[in-house]
């Protein structure tokens, strides 16, 4: 599972819920769920988090936190 569907697990998202309101696909919400390789999109992020009434950094924050800057 991704960090994007560990967090809107753990959240209780209902998925087709967020696929009305924003016009992602169940089928794309599942992937960017469970494949880790399926890129999200700056633009979806967006649009679930307007869907699950959170601030899209909050999203962000937690689908990026393993990222961090190469030290030299």
């Amino acid at each position: 599972m991704t960090d994007l569907g560990l967090y809107l697990s753990r959240k209780s998202v209902n998925r087709s819920d967020v696929s009305r309101k924003t016009g992602i696909s169940k089928t794309r919400l599942s992937e960017l769920s469970n494949n880790k390789r399926t890129k999200l999109r700056a633009s979806e992020l967006y649009l679930i988090a307007l869907a699950i009434d959170v601030e899209p950094c909050e999203i962000f924050e937690e689908v990026c936190k393993k990222l961090k800057l190469v030290e030299k």
